[in-house]
């Protein structure tokens, strides 16, 4: 089994307000009042959800690397 290289994870705005961050391979969900609060907590939620698990049985490689994008909404004119 090839292991993968990434963790993928969503940016989008929180409801009320802030950002929310959600990793899709694994199960970790954060949240910043800024961008860069955000990335801070979703990159600490990680390394703790990791923290002592054997990352093969989450089909990741042993370093994996955290790919963010981020979901915005068009202006409209």
């Amino acid at each position: 089994m090839k292991l993968q290289k990434s963790i993928k994870a969503v940016i989008r705005e929180g409801e009320q307000k802030g950002y929310v961050a959600e990793c899709i391979e694994i199960n970790v969900v954060t949240q910043g009042d800024t961008l860069d609060d955000v990335v801070s907590n979703l990159k600490e939620a990680v390394e703790l959800f990791l923290d002592g698990e054997d990352n093969a049985e989450f089909g990741l490689d042993k370093d994996p690397n955290l790919i963010v994008t981020m979901e915005i909404e068009p202006a409209h004119a």
